[in-house]
């Protein structure tokens, strides 16, 4: 995404199991990069990751 990925709009860059398509390779965006899992966003389920980083994403939206 040239522009950067609008909140609320799903990566144009995850596969069908919500895996990066480009992890580790020079054009993933150092936003990516810098989010580093914790106890506090992964918590006890996918669903507690999911609802932080849409709260996440929220908060940062333009």
């Amino acid at each position: 995404m040239p522009h950067g990925k609008p909140a609320g709009v799903r990566c144009a860059q995850l596969d069908a199991a919500n895996r990066c398509r480009i992890f580790g390779r020079p054009e993933r965006p150092a936003v990516c990069g810098g989010l580093q899992p914790s106890p506090a966003m992964c918590g006890a389920s996918r669903e507690h990751a999911i609802r932080w980083l849409a709260t996440l994403e929220r908060e940062t939206a333009p």
